[in-house]
């Protein structure tokens, strides 16, 4: 892909963000509720004393001009100050990012190590019961809702069996001073297994949850993928050659396969960060995804708006990179 190409899609972010802004500041300006009514709650506040806290926040202003604010800070790289941290919201939001990018990384392991085999498995087994199996459950992960579902793995695994912990990064006696914030990275470079063994029990549970959608879409695609090449003339050739069984599925048709399923598995890693805030909420993950509800809630607008602008930004990044990949692994595809 030239450089020219590359910057016109780069340019096209623009017009995408500007519409998310105002589409979600528009949403949070008409949801019913008062930021600074909930702030005070109880509190025994003056008339005074609300008016100026209302012209703190800048909510003393008609919403347009409201909006011009916030825009022109946030070119800036100023996305304000969060209603209820009292913090600058980037560094609210920079906090929290880690567990997020945490867990969506370790639900997209677990959905590439399971969907690839299952879906190579099931083309090479055609119609048998491991193929039925493989479709059946493709369609129900596909069709259960994520806070069901880990619903359901918390009351069997964390209640009943009490195997797994209920919510939560790490317990307390395992809490380890951070390095890169990732804890089983820190737990390993801290040389603590006993706490890394901990971490990755916290997280089983809420990236099973958040990757079973993935995995079954990954599944088909690889199937789907695996069965037309199998049906290519450069597979039939090799099988009158007489090559191995094996030889011709691993290194000759799975890399052609894979192709659609590296492009997927790219797109869909967006929509990880777009369901991680039911599963975070659901097990009590302290990650963006449970900042952006709660925030929500609390009417906090500022960091709803720079937490959606960060999710639009990443998912049509994850978009681009796609098309790369794509276009990188089969140069026959022009942008």
């Amino acid at each position: 892909m030239s450089l020219g190409k590359l910057a016109e899609r780069l340019l096209h972010l623009v017009p995408v963000l500007l519409g998310v802004s105002v589409i979600v500041f528009l949403m949070m300006a008409l949801t019913p509720g008062d930021p600074v009514d909930i702030m005070i709650g109880d509190q025994n506040v003056t008339p005074e004393q609300e008016q100026a806290m209302r012209e703190d926040l800048g909510l003393d202003l008609p919403v347009h001009r409201q909006f011009f604010v916030f825009l022109g800070n946030a070119v800036q790289g100023d996305f304000g100050t969060s209603f209820y941290h009292r913090r600058p919201v980037l560094d609210v939001i920079v906090e929290r990012l880690p567990a997020t990018i945490e867990l969506s990384l370790v639900a997209l392991i677990i959905a590439l190590v399971t969907a690839i085999p299952l879906g190579v498995l099931a083309a090479i087994r055609r119609n048998s019961i491991l193929d039925k199996m493989a479709t059946v459950g493709s369609l129900l992960g596909v069709s259960l809702p994520g806070f069901w579902f880990g619903i359901l793995l918390l009351m069997l695994f964390a209640v009943h069996l009490q195997l797994l912990p209920v919510s939560g990064r790490i317990g307390f006696s395992s809490e380890i001073e951070p390095i890169t914030h990732f804890l089983l990275i820190d737990t390993l470079l801290r040389g603590r297994p006993d706490a890394f063994w901990d971490a990755l029990k916290h997280i089983l549970l809420p990236a099973i949850t958040l990757g079973l959608p993935m995995t079954a879409i990954l599944m088909r695609v690889t199937r789907t993928s695996m069965l037309e090449v199998m049906r290519q003339d450069y597979i039939v050739f090799a099988e009158a050659k007489g090559l191995k069984r094996g030889r011709i599925l691993f290194r000759h048709a799975l890399k052609n396969a894979l192709i659609p399923t590296v492009s997927v598995a790219a797109i869909e890693t967006g929509s990880l960060l777009g369901g991680n805030m039911i599963v975070e909420t659901v097990f009590g993950w302290p990650g963006l995804g449970r900042l952006v509800v709660e925030s929500v809630f609390l009417r906090n607008y500022p960091l709803v708006q720079a937490a959606v602008l960060f999710y639009a930004v990443t998912y049509v990044l994850l978009n681009f990179i796609a098309d790369i990949l794509y276009t990188t692994l089969n140069p026959r595809v022009k942008l």
